[in-house]
């Protein structure tokens, strides 16, 4: 009997012993304000194809079966919706561009011809077609990115150069294996 009193006397001793110890273990990530940005960014282009979407997709009716108007869009939204348009639209080739070692993602955001690694640098018809598309995609790039600032309360006018930034990281991040990415140092790398 006394070693059962013993053996329960420790065994609460052992438990009450763990009780000092911390009871609940809290992992805390800490947000900083490059991802909160990124975040940011990410959502506001997403919000412009999701309008684009929403545009292309919605037809009111009333009762008898004519269309309503549909309430005129701001002129910098609607901007944004066709530069998304175009983007869409153009993927492919910019897609084909960067496979064939012709264009890759610039640390500013925009997608850089790079004629010396082009793999058809010697047809002057694709290199053209290229040029034309890369700067048609970087417009669109720039019309969408100061959608961004334009409608979002945390930017300024001047903002453009850190919105370019994120951007560009973000475009680093989505860009495939054997894709030429430019590094925030200036350095020009294929992605891994």
């Amino acid at each position: 009997m006394e070693i059962k009193k013993i053996s329960v006397s420790v065994f609460m001793l052992l438990i009450l012993s763990a009780c000092g110890g911390p009871l609940v273990s809290v992992d805390v990530t800490v947000v900083d304000q490059k991802t909160a940005l990124e975040n940011q960014i990410l959502g506001s282009y997403e919000e412009i194809g999701n309008d684009m979407a929403l545009l292309a997709s919605v037809r009111s009716v009333d009762e008898e079966g004519a269309l309503i108007t549909v309430a005129e869009i701001p002129k910098g939204k609607k901007e944004a919706i066709r530069a998304r348009q175009r983007q869409e639209f153009n993927h492919d080739d910019i897609q084909m561009f960067k496979k064939e070692s012709c264009a890759g993602e610039g640390n500013d955001g925009l997608v850089a011809l790079l004629a010396i690694q082009c793999t058809k640098k010697d047809d002057p018809k694709f290199v053209e077609f290229a040029k034309a598309i890369i700067e048609e995609e970087n417009k669109s790039r720039l019309i969408i990115l100061q959608r961004i600032i334009d409608t979002n309360e945390n930017f300024a006018k001047d903002d453009m150069p850190k919105v370019q930034k994120v951007f560009a990281g973000l475009n680093r991040d989505k860009a495939l294996s054997g894709e030429w990415i430019q590094l925030e140092t200036g350095q020009w790398q294929v992605k891994k």
